[in-house]
């Protein structure tokens, strides 16, 4: 598939639009992935450790595979990359929905679903963005491109629930799959001739080769902080993602009670990663992705300690959504500071690789603890102290451009 050039006649608001819609359509059936635990485990037997392991290898391949796209991105455009990941991720939905089998699952839901987010989530979008966008519209857009996958979870949770009453489990997932192919028209957008992500790159590093790039990256202790920092949200977001619903049914609740608390997450999140977003241009990223993390463990040690009720986790679900991918918008922007925009979507996929760590060890452990103690308090805990130190880490974090001397030696 040949990527169209559209860089000189796309105009920015055109390409925030369709990136930010790609975002919502990519992040939905994944934020509802919670939904389908305990159909999927009822129906075949499985142990919630047999499901936590599928997602969590999804997010473990996500993060795998994201800075091997983001290269790509950086190198012949988001167009090409967007449209694979979108026919993967559609073809693991479809996979999952046949799935009798712990490995069809774990083919499905984990490697197939893992590599296509790899590929057009909104991360790729975020890349593209930092590329095709003046800079004065940067700040911004990664708010607005984060708000947008956060809106895909307000919207495809309840979405899911009623697909599931109506038609089953698996059908919800097949008609899923059909929303995830609607990337590949809007990719258009934000397609780009080979080599312009180099001449629009920021860094003012012509010869600059990948490898140097990840060694200048590697080496420069900020970046590695924020790298590690990042490790958090993803334990959080993707615990909180697929064992949340469970957690509330265990407390007695509904189904609609966890749909609707994914929903509100992702609607409270809109907010929280635009308001991120303008925050990021008027006070310190460092201080701000202290505050958002320290936040997180408050909210979260007040809902584990207050008695479960539809009242309480829809108030959790506004508490943690204002804060939910809030710390989008400064770690991308703060990667785009220290390093420019050249390399910017392998650099911040490396971050993102952390984050999916985060993630899979996030589902992961909470299904496995959940075997062993039948509960999961102490995953809460953890999600809690791990907040903290995330706080800690960010602040030693230097805001200000790599320094380089001025020549680097040419790229072989």
């Amino acid at each position: 598939m040949s990527a169209p050039s559209t860089q000189a006649r796309v105009s920015p608001e055109l390409i925030v639009l369709a990136g930010c819609l790609i975002a919502l359509i990519t992040f939905g059936p994944r934020a509802s992935v919670g939904l389908f635990q305990i159909p999927m485990t009822t129906e075949f037997g499985w142990g919630r450790d047999t499901f936590s392991l599928a997602i969590a290898v999804q997010n473990l391949l996500w993060g795998v595979g994201q800075p091997f796209a983001g290269a790509v991105a950086d190198r012949f455009g988001a167009f090409r990359v967007l449209c694979a990941g979108a026919v993967l991720y559609a073809l693991g939905l479809v996979v999952m929905a046949n799935a009798a089998t712990p490995g069809v699952l774990h083919l499905g839901a984990g490697v197939l679903i893992g590599f296509g987010l790899s590929g057009c989530s909104f991360n790729l979008v975020l890349g593209a963005f930092g590329k095709l966008l003046p800079e004065k519209w940067r700040p911004m857009a990664f708010g607005a491109g984060t708000a947008a996958g956060s809106f895909g979870q307000f919207l495809f949770p309840p979405i899911g629930n009623v697909l599931i009453d109506s038609f089953g489990w698996h059908q919800a997932l097949v008609i899923f799959a059909g929303s995830v192919l609607l990337v590949m028209p809007l990719a258009l957008a934000l397609a780009t001739r080979p080599g312009a992500a180099a001449q629009a790159s920021a860094a003012n590093v012509p010869n600059q080769s990948i490898k140097q790039a990840l060694t200048e990256a590697f080496r420069h202790r900020s970046y590695v902080l924020l790298v590690l920092g990042f490790f958090t949200c993803g334990f959080q977001l993707a615990f909180i993602t697929a064992h949340l619903p469970a957690y509330l049914r265990d407390a007695g609740l509904s189904a609609a009670v966890g749909g609707w608390t994914l929903a509100v997450i992702g609607l409270a999140n809109a907010f929280g990663s635009l308001g991120s977003g303008w925050l990021s241009t008027r006070m310190s990223k460092r201080w701000l992705l202290a505050w958002i993390y320290f936040g997180r463990s408050l909210a979260i040690a007040a809902f584990v300690l207050l008695p479960a009720s539809p009242l309480s986790s829809i108030a959790f679900g506004i508490a943690i959504g204002l804060l939910w991918l809030s710390t989008v918008p400064p770690t991308s922007s703060l990667v785009m500071l220290m390093f420019g925009t050249r390399y910017m979507a392998m650099l911040y996929g490396f971050a993102f690789f952390s984050h999916q760590v985060g993630g899979f060890l996030g589902v992961w452990l909470g299904g496995e603890l959940y075997e062993t103690y039948g509960n999961y308090t102490l995953v809460w805990w953890l999600s809690v102290a791990l907040g903290v130190a995330s706080a800690l880490i960010n602040l030693p974090i230097k805001e200000r451009p790599v320094e380089r001397g001025p020549v680097l030696q040419p790229a072989e």
